[in-house]
C-alpha cells in the first residue's frame, strides 16, 4: 500500500486575513451588494480552503477541528463543545460588524464559513453574533451536510423575529 505524503500547507498570515476583513464588510454591509458580497466572501472561503489544503471530513470533532485550522490562528476559533450531533465553536476575532445590529450583514460575511464548511462537510450556523448589541463573542454550531438544522435559530432568523415583535 502506497502511503500517502504530507502535502505542505501554506499558512494565512494573519495581516493578510485581518486586512481582507473590512473589504468584506463593505461587500456585504449593504442588500444592494449582496450578490458580491456572496461571491466575494466564497472566493475567499474556496482560496483559504486551497491554501490551507482544506480536506473532506467524516467525523463531527474533525469537522469543527479542520474549521478551526483553516483560521491564522485556531485559538482565537475554539471549538467549546461536541454534543447532540453539533460541534459548538466561537469566533473571537474583533467583526467590525460588533455592537451594529446589522445581523444581516454578518450573516451575509459569514458565506465565508458556509462556503468552507460546505467543502469540509458540514453545514454552518451563526447562533450569536457580535453583531448583535452586547456580544463581542460569536458563537457557532456546526452539523454534518446534510443534517437538520431547524433546531438551530440563526442570530440573523432570531434578530429579525425580535425587530417584528
Amino acid at each position: 500500500m502506497r502511503c500517502q505524503e504530507e502535502v505542505p500547507t501554506m499558512r494565512v498570515p494573519k495581516w493578510l486575513f485581518r486586512s481582507l476583513i473590512p473589504v468584506s464588510v463593505w461587500s456585504t454591509r449593504d442588500p444592494a451588494r449582496s450578490a458580491l458580497g456572496r461571491r466575494l466572501m466564497r472566493v475567499l472561503g474556496t482560496a483559504t480552503l486551497w491554501m490551507r489544503r482544506g480536506r473532506r471530513q467524516e467525523t463531527l470533532e474533525g469537522i469543527g477541528r479542520e474549521w478551526q485550522r483553516m483560521f491564522p490562528d485556531p485559538a482565537e476559533n475554539p471549538i467549546t463543545a461536541i454534543e447532540n450531533d453539533t460541534v459548538y465553536g466561537e469566533i473571537h476575532v474583533h467583526c467590525p460588524y460588533r455592537g451594529t445590529g446589522n445581523v444581516e450583514g454578518c450573516y451575509r460575511m459569514m458565506e465565508y464559513d458556509r462556503t468552507m464548511l460546505k467543502r469540509i462537510g458540514g453545514e454552518f450556523v451563526v447562533l450569536r453574533s457580535q453583531a448583535e448589541p452586547g456580544v463581542t463573542t460569536c458563537q457557532v454550531a456546526m452539523r454534518r451536510a446534510g443534517a437538520p438544522t431547524d433546531d438551530l435559530v440563526p442570530a440573523h432568523v432570531r434578530a429579525r423575529r425580535a425587530s417584528t415583535a
